[in-house]
């Protein structure tokens, strides 16, 4: 596969995922993600990619390989998902709208909304609708007890991806902008809480 162009993207997973410290790993990550999210799959060059990294071309392919394989890392959603539910369910909706702000200033950007907003061909928006639907809703509806776990799983998942197109919506001189994450925390955390109970 050519590193510049390439055929739609596998469906298997790289090992990884976006989460992993290095110099230029989260410019690229963040890059591509853009990139991906921005333009469909056949649009988007390694080169372009690097640019916007402020990188070389050659150090996404040591890093990555292909653009097929920065593809899957990007679409992997499994390193946001350990992060957002890695807290006991009694807490899990705090939990959940404090990592959610955490990993958009990590990662530059909301780590789930990508599922929603990806403008790529049918192929690749199908496997991030699969992948989001594995790594996080079925996931989380693991998680849950009581009835309707999943249905809870989809609507806590669908919170957390408006909250983030609010935000992101809105800034940067939005209200959610000049918030503490404690006081977004203390307003959209009891919804996200009422589905984690069941109640």
């Amino acid at each position: 596969m050519s590193t510049t162009d390439g055929p739609a993207p596998a469906r298997a997973a790289t090992a990884g995922g976006e989460a992993a410290a290095g110099t230029g790993r989260d410019a690229i990550v963040r890059a591509a993600r853009r990139a991906f999210t921005l333009r469909p799959y056949a649009e988007v060059t390694m080169r372009g990619i690097a640019a916007a990294a402020g990188v070389s071309p050659s150090l996404i392919v040591k890093r990555f390989g292909s653009k097929e394989a920065l593809f899957n890392t990007v679409a992997d959603f499994g390193s946001a998902a350990d992060a957002l539910f890695d807290a006991p369910p009694a807490g899990l909706g705090r939990h959940l709208v404090l990592t959610m702000l955490d990993l958009r200033d990590r990662f530059g950007g909301d780590p789930l909304l990508r599922v929603v907003f990806s403008l790529g061909i049918e192929d690749e928006r199908t496997l991030l609708r699969a992948r989001f639907r594995e790594q996080v809703t079925d996931r989380l509806a693991a998680v849950l007890t009581g009835p309707d776990a999943r249905l809870r799983a989809e609507l806590i998942a669908g919170q957390l991806l408006g909250l983030g197109a609010t935000l992101s919506l809105h800034r940067p001189d939005g209200a959610g902008a000049h918030t503490s994450r404690e006081r977004l925390a203390d307003l959209y955390a009891p919804g996200l809480q009422r589905l984690v109970d069941g109640a």
